[in-house]
């Protein structure tokens, strides 16, 4: 979509030149030729930059005509870029650091002051990855880190998204991090395994001191055929999750019987549609909390889900607790408006007045409320019954007028 409102004016000025001022070719002076204008957006704001760029003037030369821009453009922005370095290694981290969605980073982003439209955030996210697979490439840098540690300790694992998908397998080096090796297979047996890990042995300028991966069989087989010798030991998470297999299971027993106690959260939602008071909101909150608990699966065998779900069930019923205890104390306090006569407003008498009793009737008149004292208790009628009498809490009670009984 095209930009509806004015890029708006940029509060910073920066001129960059060009260190070198012969020609990298040879060798002869390289002269100003023109002046470049860009406005980079970065965290600190908007900067209006000014490039001098230079040109050779010897027609022998094979850069004649050529720019030569400053060297330090390329640390600002990328060619073409409208956003600094900066914006995007902080969108980067933010999607696959916090796992933010695109709309989330914009909100980020604008609330940083970053002028920044949800559609560019997408595309800054493009070239994250760009720079990410072009370092994660540069095979001179990695072969330049690995013969400084001068090992490799080995990192085999596979991931399929779906049966009948290829399996990602991806080979790292646990000492430094790098990924050295990551490809597609149809399979994972042996026999497509051992190319595999021959490849990155044979490309590796030092030499494997240990293997690490899961207790598959056929992974265990290509190690021994690939990397004779080589010592392979188990994952320590996969260690743990199989030591921890009893406790899981009966963890798991655990949570399906919480689960079971905490049902009907559906119609007490239904049964507060249309209401916005703060009883309703409250009970959505619950609600909303225990869903939250219910969906919250841990990860075994380093979190236990069914002891999650006994804390934040427990959590969320002592809250409860203290709402409904504020409740009673509220209504029973003597001091409350909702308990105490005297603090209650005084009703007037609304309606027609009774007319007089005809012949016959037993039924009698409704005598007005008497007058209350300064400590909010009701004077004893002095001649006339009242109909009304005082409940404790301070409310009235009219009694079932009586059926006439006619001679």
């Amino acid at each position: 979509m095209a930009r509806r409102t004015a890029r708006p004016a940029a509060a910073r000025q920066y001129r960059l030149e060009p260190y070198q001022r012969q020609c990298p070719r040879c060798g002869g002076p390289a002269w100003a030729a023109y002046h470049d204008r860009r406005t980079v957006a970065t965290l600190d704001g908007l900067y209006d930059l000014t490039l001098v760029v230079r040109l050779c003037r010897d027609p022998a030369c094979p850069r004649y005509r050529q720019p030569y821009r400053p060297e330090e453009e390329g640390g600002w922005a990328l060619p073409h870029g409208e956003f600094g370095l900066d914006v995007i290694a902080l969108v980067g981290a933010l999607r696959y650091g916090e796992q933010r969605s695109v709309p989330e980073i914009h909100r980020a982003l604008v609330a940083r002051g970053v002028p920044i439209a949800e559609r560019s955030v997408t595309n800054a996210l493009y070239r994250y990855e760009e720079l990410v697979a072009l370092r994660l490439a540069d095979q001179t840098r990695l072969r330049d880190q690995l013969a400084r540690q001068e090992q490799v300790v080995l990192a085999l694992d596979g991931l399929q998204p779906d049966v009948g998908h290829e399996v990602l397998w991806v080979l790292r080096d646990c000492l430094s991090g790098e990924v050295l090796l990551a490809r597609s297979l149809l399979g994972s047996t042996e026999d497509e395994l051992v190319p595999l890990l021959r490849e990155v042995a044979d490309a590796l300028p030092v030499p494997i001191r240990g293997v690490i991966s899961d207790g598959q069989e056929s992974i265990r087989n290509a190690v021994r055929t690939a990397l004779p010798g080589v010592p392979h030991q188990l994952c320590q998470f996969h260690y743990l999750r199989e030591a921890a297999r009893p406790i899981f299971e009966a963890d798991r027993h655990a949570k399906v019987l919480l689960k079971k106690e905490v049902r009907g959260v559906r119609p007490i939602e239904r049964a507060l549609a249309g209401r916005d008071d703060t009883e309703a909101t409250a009970t959505r909150g619950y609600c909303l909390a225990v869903r939250s608990a219910l969906t919250d699966d841990g990860r075994p065998p380093l979190c236990a889900a069914g002891l999650r779900l006994h804390e934040r069930l427990g959590a969320i019923h002592t809250s409860i607790g203290r709402v409904a205890e504020k409740g009673i104390c509220r209504r029973n306090s003597p001091g409350s408006s909702a308990c105490s006569p005297a603090a209650s407003p005084r009703r007037r008498s609304v309606g027609r007045p009774s007319a007089r009793p005809t012949t016959g009737s037993t039924r009698r008149r409704a005598s007005s409320r008497t007058p209350t004292s300064s400590r909010g208790r009701p004077f004893a009628p002095t001649t006339r019954r009242s109909s009304r009498r005082w409940r404790p809490g301070g409310r009235l009670s009219t009694p079932s007028p009586r059926r006439s009984t006619g001679s």
